[in-house]
């Protein structure tokens, strides 16, 4: 259509130009609920030309000038009528002189009910990119960058992962059962050392040229879409990179929080990390603004999302990623450091646009309260509504850990398991909760667990039934590790094996795996596919009893389909008596353990023989 468009624009004899230095967002689409769209344009002295547009439907409704003269932020309002098109923005000098900049209008691939995000009944392989699979050596290094080199000893380096390496793995990714990728960022991350992270971003609309173009990540999203897999975008709206391109001519006074100390070169203020001043009725105003306004490092600029044209500027960015990636999802980097009241619009512009679209916030608390303080219907005394349908369950995940490292007492193990899950009764929607054993900044499940393969299983499978969407963290099926630096970044991020073509083990293709490994990838492998066609498991009622003698059982039904797990502390066989769970009415049914395949007839008892976890289904086909 686009193509058609330009065609008789041409013939009609328009000139196309593109004479300004940016423009952002560089094209939009017709046929937004919202009609207003605010371009800013970087230019030198840009502030003493004034725009016109002479295209059908598109009008200016306002210019705003910058405290930079470099700038300008223009209000269009694009009507309901407006047809899709490339048409010029003049820009007419005081002086006489002109610059013209193409701007292009797109028609909208589908409607807006049709970008539909993750749910419980999704699995998410979250990846970081430089360390998944190196499929082209020749983007490796990009000498206009500043970190340009590679070196797989340091665990701070870059390592050369690229978009192509997961696009040729989207095989074994759907083969293992996920149905969702979140990759950390991937825009380009001009940091002069540590840039592999991808969260110091210093341009929000391009793609870092060390993992590909927008054609390899528009592929990606593509060839996802064909493996019955979601996209998931990893943002950031709290902060960018110290070498982000507007650093050196910040566009107003106020575009950062504490500004005038980092233009002074003065002492920069670092957050205080006190999560709970977004609730805490008695918080200081001086602990707040630390909360808020502090930078998260010093090498990442906190964003002021109080200055409106800030505020508009990301809100446009992350709708111009999902309308172009046709994503299923954002996951949004620290949730509650950013102005809450800018958080709470900006999931509401997605929300109003995408109805069924989906976004997962980081909110790294261990409490409950603060967890569901920040999804959407939360009944909260300061009446704030974040718009957010999924936060993080960080608290679960601790709860779980601890249950399964402690010895069994009245309040240790796994009554801590139990009683956290009863937490469920102040969530708005437990189901839209995001549930997983580990992930890029924090110690590998494996090693939490200290080395213990059965825990680990049980940890991953009552995970994978709980009333929660769910994330895994890539290599979690290869046992990987950070037993020598527990909690180091670097290490924590470790090359998956088999993603470089000099790797002696291949994980995709069990090349000198351990058996353990084997092990571990069809653990889940199995759980991870039982679990993509189980109602139960995406919406069944959740039932489960009190630990007792070292045995916690939980169950997940709809209507003909019952899901049962069962976590065993014992180290010498144990018998359970089952008329204590009548009530699930499960007597004299025929039951499949999930993993091995063995049925048995659920009668009055179970020997269980060894220590671990059972996951069993009333679904014999």
């Amino acid at each position: 259509m686009a193509e058609t468009v330009t065609a008789q624009e041409e013939s009609v004899g328009v000139d196309f130009k593109d004479d300004i230095e940016r423009i952002e967002p560089m094209h939009w689409w017709i046929g937004f609920k919202n009609t207003e769209l605010q371009l800013l344009v970087k230019h030198p002295n840009i502030s003493q030309a004034e725009p016109e547009v002479a295209y059908q439907g598109v009008s200016i409704e306002k210019v705003h000038n910058a405290d930079s003269p470099n700038y300008l932020f223009i209000d269009l309002i694009i009507s309901e009528k407006t047809k899709p098109g490339k048409f010029n923005i003049t820009f007419k000098f005081k002086n006489g002189d002109l610059l013209e900049q193409t701007y292009e209008l797109r028609a909208r691939k589908k409607q807006a009910e049709d970008f539909v995000g993750f749910d419980s009944s999704d699995a998410i392989y979250l990846i970081t990119p430089d360390r998944f699979a190196n499929a082209n050596n020749g983007n490796d290094i990009n000498t206009s960058l500043k970190e340009k080199t590679i070196d797989r000893t340091d665990d701070y380096a870059r390592h050369g992962g690229d978009i192509e390496g997961i696009i040729q793995h989207l095989d074994y990714i759907q083969d293992m059962g996920f149905t969702a990728i979140w990759s950390c960022p991937l825009l380009t991350n001009n940091m002069p050392k540590s840039s592999y992270h991808g969260y110091a971003i210093t341009d929000y609309y391009e793609i870092d040229p060390r993992y590909g173009d927008m054609n390899d990540y528009l592929e990606l999203a593509e060839e996802a879409k064909k493996h019955g897999i979601k996209l998931v975008m990893d943002q950031v709206v709290n902060h960018c990179g110290s070498e982000h391109w507007w650093i050196t001519d910040l566009p107003f006074k106020d575009w950062l929080n504490y500004q005038e100390n980092f233009e002074n070169k003065g002492t920069l203020i670092t957050s205080n990390h006190r999560r709970t001043t977004n609730q805490d009725r008695y918080a200081s105003k001086s602990d707040k603004k630390g909360m808020s306004d502090g930078w998260f490092v010093s090498t990442m600029p906190d964003l002021n999302q109080r200055n409106p044209f800030m505020a508009k500027y990301l809100i446009q960015n992350s709708i111009w990623w999902i309308e172009t990636a046709e994503l299923g999802g954002i996951r949004q980097d620290t949730y509650p450091y950013p102005d809450k009241t800018f958080m709470s619009n900006w999931a509401g512009a997605i929300m109003e646009e995408y109805p069924n679209f989906s976004i997962v916030g980081e909110e790294w608390s261990y409490n409950p309260l603060l967890i569901g303080y920040w999804q959407d219907g939360a009944n909260n005394k300061d009446g704030y509504d974040s718009n957010l349908k999924s936060p993080m369950d960080f608290a679960m995940q601790r709860l779980i850990v601890e249950a399964l490292n402690e010895e069994e007492k009245w309040d240790t193990g796994l009554v801590k398991m139990y009683e956290g899950l009863a937490n469920d009764f102040h969530y708005a929607s437990p189901k839209d909760v995001m549930i997983f054993p580990d992930n890029h900044d924090m110690s590998r499940i494996f090693t939490q667990l200290n080395g213990d393969i059965n825990n680990t299983k049980a940890a991953l499978s009552y995970m994978l039934v709980l009333p929660r969407i769910t994330q895994i963290y890539y290599g979690t099926e290869l046992l990987m590790n950070d037993f020598e630096k527990p909690g180091d970044h670097g290490l924590v991020r470790t090359d998956f094996p088999g993603g470089w073509s000099e790797d002696a083990i291949n994980g995709f293709t069990g090349k000198g795996l351990s058996e353990a490994q084997k092990d571990m990838q069809s653990y889940l492998k199995i759980m991870l596919n039982y679990r993509k066609v189980s109602k139960a498991i995406h919406q069944g009622e959740t039932v489960h009893f009190a630990p007792k003698d070292g045995v916690y059982i939980l169950f997940r039904q709809v209507q003909d389909e019952t899901v049962i797990h069962v976590i065993n502390k014992n180290e010498k066989p144990v018998r359970i008596d089952l008329t204590r769970f009548d009530e699930v009415g499960l007597n004299a049914k025929k039951v499949k353990n999930i993993i091995t395949g063995a049925e048995f007839i659920w009668g009055n008892t179970l020997k269980l023989d060894t220590k671990g976890s059972l996951v069993l289904t009333t679904k014999l086909n």
